[in-house]
């Protein structure tokens, strides 16, 4: 998805859905795959942010003389940023296309959302030169930064890019010389496009990102969106058990019984340590392991047998007394 052919793919393919009173059954490989892809759960984080998103594009839509107000979606491993920036680059890239379809016969020229991954150990070089290459702009290894700049500039100024996606923003490192110089780059096109920027990377507040000069840049320009982990009970809801009754809902296995996993919910909060990513990951395998072993249901035992990811584990691992 870093580059637009394969970001305008994954935006325009719709996306899993789950079964429907009425539908024909799906094959035993149909439901693995579905299972496999599974659907978009509409988490508190991913409404946040799509409802701040919406608003700051239409603040920044005439904004002219200095950069428009960002975004930055910030949480631990695991917490579902990713999927909720996904999702709204998604929602953004829709809304365009029904507001301004392409001419019948022709391919659509508009590239309304841009989504660029922060390389590991970026300079202001290399990360540049990834935002060419989700336009295919050539770039040569003769060419300086500056050049390459004007030219991502012109290109995305031309093909009407209004939400640029800038994913694993942890790994910028403001400290050091080639960090530096890479967080003033993206000052730099925040200020040159006319587009609203969103970050997303683990745990922002705590990396230098927001330390010393350029960060307070930064945090004076982004508004926050906090994507941790959901707890059991805010106030009279109980938003963990929402989530896990709408993945439920969202399953297809012959032989679950509705309300069996939101009776569950202490447990997969303890198991998961509220971590949405961690969550999904786990019923899902309990869903696939229950269409291969047949039994077509998801019950405590399967949840058991199942191995979460290192981060969950480490959590639910108990500590040895001194």
């Amino acid at each position: 998805m870093t580059t637009w052919p394969g970001w305008h793919r994954f935006a325009t393919t719709d996306p899993p859905a789950p079964p429907q009173p009425g539908d024909p059954p799906r094959s035993l490989e149909e439901r693995l795959a579905y299972h496999s892809a599974f659907v978009t759960i509409r988490t508190p984080a991913i409404s946040q942010l799509a409802t701040q998103v919406r608003t700051l594009m239409i603040l920044g839509r005439h904004q002219q003389t200095t950069a428009r107000p960002s975004l930055i979606v910030t949480g631990p491993a695991a917490a579902g940023k990713t999927t909720a920036l996904l999702n709204v680059g998604r929602a953004c890239h829709l809304a365009h296309m029904r507001k301004d379809p392409a001419p019948p016969g022709s391919a659509h020229a508009a590239a309304p959302v841009a989504y660029v991954l922060v390389p590991p150990g970026a300079t202001a070089k290399t990360l540049i030169t990834e935002f060419a290459r989700y336009l295919g702009i050539p770039v040569t290894t003769r060419m300086t930064q500056t050049q390459i700049t004007d030219a991502v500039c012109h290109t995305y100024t031309a093909a009407g890019v209004q939400l640029v996606l800038i994913d694993e923003i942890h790994r910028l490192n403001p400290r050091t010389t080639t960090g530096a110089q890479t967080a003033d780059l993206l000052k730099d096109l925040t200020e040159r496009l006319p587009a609203t920027f969103v970050y997303a990377g683990i745990n922002v507040t705590d990396t230098p990102l927001f330390s010393g000069t350029r960060g307070a840049q930064l945090a004076g320009r982004a508004t926050l969106v906090d994507c941790g982990p959901l707890p059991a009970r805010h106030g009279k809801r109980e938003p963990f058990r929402e989530v896990i009754t709408d993945i439920e809902n969202a399953l297809d296995l012959h032989q679950h019984q509705p309300g069996t996993l939101p009776r569950h919910t202490p447990y997969l909060h303890q198991r998961t340590a509220g971590r949405i990513g961690s969550l999904t990951r786990l019923i899902r395998q309990a869903a696939i392991t229950a269409i291969h072993d047949g039994t077509e249901r998801i019950t405590k035992t399967t949840l058991d047998a199942v191995r979460l990811d290192h981060l969950a584990e480490q959590h639910n691992r108990p500590t040895r007394s001194r």
